[in-house]
């Protein structure tokens, strides 16, 4: 039997702790990285006990009668240490059920965590998603992923904008904070023309994540004579480098500003991350495909990757 209680703050120390310790956590469910836009969602996070000790969090939100496993992040499901088992995780969705319709909550959605993220084996959560809640897949998207041990070579197209790339005198700058405000404009500005819309976080919400997570979050920029022609934003953790946002000018894209640049990241020795994930290139439930953005990924030697969301009725 599991105790399961909401999060709180005076739980602020044991649930990172125990994030960092989990089989499947990264440094996007820390606090201080989640709560920087506690503003927008109603936070209904929870933590399983067994024996005293934390066995699983769930980081969430809550929305009239559903429960989000959190909206805020791109992934998440329930972070488990590696005590836990398919038994127990079988009974914690039970009991989270039976606590989910005593409150008035009726169904779910839930962002299950790649496993390119996990540390070690950690699908206890789709096993009990399926046999306990009758949970179904509702929405699916594509991520383009480099094996970084068994890469795949860069297409004839890649390697055009590479050669052009390199006959410029083009350098690339980790960029720090120094550098953000010049990437967000090209990133906006790009945003709005293409899809009009905005970036997902605001730059000052940048600015604030990169200096609480210097070492996880770093921009690289390719710049010529110093000015900026394109970067990307990455997120790094223990299995993977993400590339969070990529954009460049109209010059830099003439000129294979990102060829240069991902040609340089992607052959880093990022030890001990061994998969390079340059994200979704799907739309809206994922069953659109945003081509163009596909034969840039796919052209550097990247293939597909599942971003799963499940739904249940409790």
């Amino acid at each position: 039997m599991f105790e399961i209680e909401r999060y709180t703050l005076a739980k602020k120390d044991v649930w990172d702790q125990f994030v960092r310790q989990s089989k499947n956590g990264t440094f996007l469910f820390l606090r201080d990285y989640m709560d920087y836009h506690s503003d927008r969602f109603a936070d209904h996070s929870l933590m399983a006990w067994h024996k005293g000790r934390p066995y699983a969090v769930l980081p969430a939100n809550i929305d009239s009668d559903t429960l989000h496993s959190h909206q805020g992040l791109t992934y998440g499901g329930w972070l488990m240490g590696r005590q836990a088992t398919v038994e127990g995780m079988c009974s914690i969705f039970k009991q989270m059920g039976d606590i989910a319709r005593q409150s008035g909550i009726r169904q779910m959605t839930y962002k299950a965590i790649p496993w390119i993220y996990h540390s070690c084996p950690a699908e206890e959560d789709l096993y009990a998603l399926h046999h306990v809640c009758s949970a179904r897949i509702t929405s699916r998207h594509a991520s383009s992923t480099i094996d970084l041990r068994s890469r795949i070579p860069f297409t004839e197209s890649r390697k055009s904008g590479l050669r052009k790339a390199m006959a410029r005198n083009l350098a690339i700058e980790d960029g720090g904070q120094e550098r953000l405000e010049d990437f967000w404009k090209i990133l906006e500005n790009n945003l709005s023309i293409r899809h009009h819309v905005s970036p997902v976080h605001t730059l000052d919400e940048m600015r604030l994540l990169t200096s609480r997570f210097p070492d996880n979050i770093r921009l690289f920029v390719v710049t010529e004579n110093g000015k900026a022609l394109g970067g990307t934003l990455l997120y790094l953790t223990d299995r993977v480098v993400h590339t969070q946002y990529i954009s460049a000018t109209e010059e830099g894209k003439a000129c294979g500003a990102l060829d240069y640049l991902f040609n340089e990241l992607i052959s880093r020795d990022w030890s001990p991350a061994t998969y390079f994930d340059f994200g979704r290139s799907t739309i809206g439930d994922g069953s659109e495909l945003n081509n163009s953005l596909l034969f840039q990924k796919e052209g550097f030697g990247a293939r597909a990757i599942c971003y799963d969301v499940y739904s249940c009725v409790f």
